[in-house]
């Protein structure tokens, strides 16, 4: 019963997709252009990079349970800030929150798994981690639509209701998890941040690292592009055209429960190669296809594709250097920075030529997750 709290846990750590929905509608009510609202997406995972790896330090003095429970806490706070209003700077200071709270969170909470289970049905365990997290990633858009359309009362926040939900249940996953006893191993010794980053100089960790990078830049980069595609090539509102994020990550949520059985029952490399050709599959029809069903096929393909890469990449990365797992964990997530250098290049590119610019970004992160394909080892 200890691993139902912490996938509760899971379910908390997907609130940071909602960036991709709120985005959309920030830049909408407030009239931004395309690089001006990836802003936010890119600031959220910009916090990956400065506090990941100091995360890595802390658990090494608290524990993982704790530095569990003090995410929540920030990501709960970072939930309440835009009940105050939806001005520019009120957003930042909630996605900045928000970025912080997910950071902490990753970085512990992938590591505590592995209190649990054990080392050949971690990336299975992880996976269904992310199937869970992918609950609450399809649900924001939905809900957030619903806030904006319903006739509902809402307490005058529209789809900013969303906040509201999530900021809820932040609350009952610090009440679930602290009452959860979690025996953890003590580190042999707390290693210091350049400690830490030396890990970089192993060449399999650099190019994990660089994995998870192209992994969360391709999640973030779909989850806010998708709808803008629809709205530049079918002319259809956002309203309509946000149901293309649910569409990938309902896809992704699949892609999730079915990984963590087939995880089992075949090779990771087989599995991972699969996932990436059908990555590159979507690419192309991105580039190529401009009905909403070829779209939405494509979307598709991206969220299945991408279910399962951040699973593989963490187990290998972890099990790789098994005596310094939170040091690799905190690594590992400051890759998420991916999240902000990916949507900040795609705004540009998409300013300068359209959507096919986003694509051609993404695309880019595809072809690496080919390459890393070859590298990954036997569990």
């Amino acid at each position: 019963m200890q691993i139902v709290p912490v996938m509760f846990c899971f379910f908390v750590m997907g609130f940071v997709d909602l960036v991709g929905t709120a985005s959309n509608f920030v830049k909408q009510d407030l009239s931004l252009t395309d690089s001006e609202a990836n802003i936010f997406p890119s600031l959220v995972f910009f916090w990956f990079l400065l506090f990941s790896v100091p995360t890595g330090m802390l658990m090494n003095h608290i524990g993982r349970k704790r530095t569990v429970l003090l995410s929540i806490v920030i990501t709960a706070l970072s939930l309440v800030v835009p009940l105050f209003g939806d001005g520019y700077w009120v957003m930042l200071v909630a996605f900045s929150l928000l970025g912080i709270g997910n950071a902490v969170m990753q970085t512990s909470l992938n590591p505590l798994v592995s209190n649990l289970i054990r080392p050949d049905r971690l990336a299975s365990t992880l996976t269904f981690g992310q199937f869970v997290k992918a609950i609450a990633s399809f649900l924001a858009p939905i809900l957030a639509t619903w806030g904006a359309t319903t006739l509902m009362p809402t307490f005058g926040l529209g789809w900013r209701v969303l906040f509201l939900i999530y900021a809820a249940v932040s609350v009952l996953a610090v009440a679930v998890l602290g009452a959860t006893p979690i025996e953890e191993e003590k580190p042999d010794k707390a290693s210091g941040i350049v400690e830490c980053l030396k890990l970089l100089g192993t060449p399999f960790i650099l190019i994990c690292f660089l994995g998870i990078m192209c992994h969360v830049g391709i999640d973030v980069g779909t989850n806010t592009t998708a709808p803008k595609i629809i709205m530049e090539r079918l002319g259809l509102p956002l309203e309509e055209a946000a149901f293309a994020t649910s569409v990938y990550f309902i896809f992704r949520t699949i892609g999730c429960f079915l990984g963590a059985f087939l995880l089992r029952a075949m090779s990771q490399k087989l599995f991972f190669g699969i996932s990436v050709l059908m990555m590159l599959a979507a690419m192309v029809m991105l580039f190529l296809c401009d009905s909403l069903t070829a779209i939405y096929v494509a979307l598709g393909l991206i969220g299945f594709g991408n279910s399962n890469i951040f699973s593989v990449v963490f187990s290998q990365a972890l099990l790789a250097s098994p005596k310094e797992q939170n040091e690799v964990s905190g690594l590992m997530i400051m890759g998420l920075f991916g999240g902000t250098v990916f949507p900040l290049a795609m705004g540009f590119a998409s300013d300068a030529i359209g959507q096919a610019g986003a694509v051609a970004v993404m695309t880019i992160g595809v072809a690496y997750l080919l390459f890393y394909t070859l590298k990954i080892r036997k569990v």
